[in-house]
């Protein structure tokens, strides 16, 4: 009798992992269009994310499907291939040479670096069928989408959480009891990595009394083995707690704390797969850090407060000493030991460093950030610009996506003479009459002004480059002798407002009109206390719990939280709610969530946004515009082209009827923050 075939412990794995595998269709339904040679279907998909978000699992299936589809699959893992052209293509020489090969590139963001070669040789040589994916943690470059060549070749993919439904049949196939997944969805979302991890901390718990639950120490602690496992020694320990804490780990922070064996733990901690690493040093993954992060403050909370001291030392000697391109990242470390206080998560994204540059302002940057400050804060902004230009050329910095030669953003931190810029920007005339009214300047004291952070894509909200310009603010400030005064200006919508508390800046009581933009300047008196020692109370009230805002709040009435906004103003607010109507952090810094609407309503801003969404239907032609914006506000869809496919109609189609609907959101909104009537079929 013929034995049976063999199989293979890889296809129990495989197995495994495809019981367990849910979501992601709209993804896959790019890759399944390109492998049919649909007319439109791209040549290159380009998937990105966070770590622990599901890339890999993703590009496991990518792979499957491809094999299925008879395609010969060729992978080049990103942290195998060294970062040159050369060892690049001899890994990829495959599937150069194989018809309708698919070539799976993934964990880009080790060789990021050949980001550039790779758009604009490698690819445009490969052959017309073979089909490339690439996977990675960064957004790809903002030159894929200006080169007009690439329009109809490359595919975009923010692999984002998944949806509530995938995450509990995720849950499910895990087979996690119906009890205890709420409880688990409420900790860990739809993050992918989060659930896993909270799937093994839960175990055998009962958590049907309660939908809130976080792991207890007594959970942590095996979690910890069972990710990290065992430890050669208390070496190895401290070293992780030390990479727990910093933002980014290098050699010599390590070496301030642990002494000369720093390269061997250095070393050995760059080996660990819950480690990762960018261009200034390792990391650990988000859980991991955090749960390193609990364990040690419930066993020693006392060792907890004594590292976590002698990083804020170390890291505070690095920025008085730091030469000019370390600045920022030993700022920003700093800032990062904090990361879980007061209003400091949702005002700084935290992104891998490296992403942007920022440079001095040379002269050949004129033209970009004079047409930068155009497109972020209107033509009138122009004049005080050029003024500053003129005057202040050396307060100004550029920021760069990594390897871009444009600017894609600018900052000033200002240092003024007296007076200066008083008949030329009403900003600074604001400024100046602040100090008037508070006594003169005496010798050796002076004042400092953030001016200008205009960053377009993202204006004046968290991402990789407002980091940069909140951390050369408070870098300056603390390398900064003898200020008197700091401004910090910023369009006033309400966002920054709770981490200006936070941070002692006071608003000024009116805000000053900029090109028809309203802008409010926060201020801080150092002729009491020297930002250092500020700092070193703030560390204290901190560590403390104590901490809190003068005016948070929670501590004002009603009244005072409604915001006066303009009718543009208004309406950039409702759309930038509806985007993030997902996102509860992002919405309550939304300056509706001090609105009328929500005062009046008593109810969250999500509810008052989901009415009058579900409030369309009844308009003329409303079930189209209720659709459209159900999906793509509530429900959520990775791309607006993915939803207009899911909903069968042309993406014109679905842009004109979400135009539409947002349209008649707006006006219903402003109508009642206005006249205080009900809200009624838009």
């Amino acid at each position: 009798m013929e034995a049976p075939p063999r199989g293979r412990i890889a296809d129990r794995i495989d197995g495994a992992r495809d019981r367990v595998f849910v979501g992601r269709e709209a993804e896959l339904r790019l890759l399944r269009e390109a492998l049919d040679g649909a007319p439109d279907a791209p040549s290159v998909l380009y998937v990105h994310g966070p770590g622990g978000i599901g890339k890999s699992a993703l590009v496991r299936r990518y792979a499957q499907e491809a094999a299925a589809a008879g395609r010969t699959v060729v992978h080049v893992d990103g942290r195998m291939v060294p970062d040159t052209p050369r060892a690049f293509e001899k890994a990829a020489r495959t599937a150069v040479r194989t018809p309708r090969a698919l070539l799976l590139i993934d964990t880009f963001e080790y060789c990021q670096d050949l980001e550039g070669w790779l758009r604009d040789e490698f690819l445009p040589g490969l052959p017309a069928d073979v089909l490339v994916v690439v996977a990675g943690r960064h957004a790809p470059d903002p030159r894929w989408s200006a080169d007009p060549g690439w329009a109809g070749v490359l595919k975009v993919i923010a692999l984002g959480d998944l949806g509530r439904d995938e995450a509990e049949t995720f849950l499910e196939r895990r087979g996690v009891d119906p009890a205890r997944r709420a409880a688990l969805l409420a900790f860990a979302a739809g993050h992918p990595l989060a659930l896993v991890l909270a799937v093994h901390a839960s175990a055998g718990l009962d958590l049907s009394a309660s939908p809130r639950w976080e792991p207890a120490p007594e959970v942590v602690a095996p979690l910890l083995r069972s990710i990290v496992g065992e430890l050669p020694g208390p070496r190895h320990r401290l070293a992780l707690e030390v990479c727990a804490q910093a933002h980014v780990t290098t050699e010599p922070l390590l070496r301030a704390v642990v002494g000369d064996d720093a390269p061997e733990l250095f070393a050995w901690m760059r080996e660990q797969p819950f480690v990762d690493h960018c261009a200034e040093g390792v990391f650990p993954h988000d859980v991991v850090r955090e749960a390193l992060a609990a364990d040690l403050r419930w066993r020693d909370p006392e060792r907890f407060d004594r590292l976590h001291g002698r990083l804020h030392r170390h890291l505070l000697e690095r920025i008085g000493a730091a030469a000019p391109g370390r600045l920022l990242q030993d700022v920003g470390s700093l800032q990062f030991l904090y990361r879980g206080a007061g209003h400091m998560a949702r005002s700084h994204a935290w992104y891998t460093p490296g992403l942007v540059e920022d440079h001095p302002y040379a002269p050949s940057d004129e033209a970009d950030v004079l047409a930068l400050a155009e497109r972020g804060e209107g033509p009138d902004a122009v004049g005080p610009m050029r003024y500053w230009l003129g005057n202040r050329p050396q307060d100004f910095r550029v920021q760069r996506l990594r390897g871009a030669p444009a600017a894609v953003a600018f900052s000033a931190w200002l240092r003024p003479d007296p007076l200066q810029g008083y008949e030329d920007d009403p900003v600074a005339a604001a400024a100046w009459e602040h100090v008037g009214a508070h006594g003169p300047l005496v010798p050796g004291e002076h004042v400092v002004l953030g001016r200008f952070h205009v960053h377009p894509r993202h204006y004046q909200r968290p991402s990789p480059v407002m980091d940069l310009m909140l951390w050369r603010m408070l870098g300056e400030l603390l390398r900064d002798s003898g200020p008197a005064w700091s401004f910090i200006v910023l369009r006033d919508d309400g966002f920054w407002d709770a981490h200006m508390a936070f941070c002692d800046m006071a608003p000024l009581d009116r805000p000053v009109v900029v090109g028809g933009h309203p802008y409010r300047l926060f201020v801080h008196d150092w002729r009491a206390m020297s930002p250092r020692e500020w700092l070193a109370e703030k560390e204290r009230t901190l560590l403390n719990g104590t901490d809190a805002p003068s005016s948070s709040p929670s501590s004002l009435t009603a009244n005072t939280m409604k915001t006066a906004m303009t009718r543009p103003e208004f309406a950039a607010a409702v759309r930038s709610a509806l985007r993030d109507l997902r996102r509860p952090q992002a919405l309550a810094a939304n300056p509706l969530s001090r609105s009328r609407l929500v005062v009046d309503h008593g109810m969250p801003l999500r509810d008052v946004l989901s009415n009058a969404v579900a409030g369309l239907v009844t308009g003329r032609g409303g079930d189209k515009a209720h659709q459209v914006a159900g999906l793509a506000f509530l429900e959520g869809a990775p791309t607006q082209e993915a939803a207009a496919r899911r909903l069968g109609m042309p993406y014109s189609t679905y842009r004109r009827h979400l135009t539409t609907a947002v349209s008649r959101i707006e006006e219903q909104l402003w109508r009642h923050e206005q006249t205080g009537l009900p809200l009624r079929a838009p």
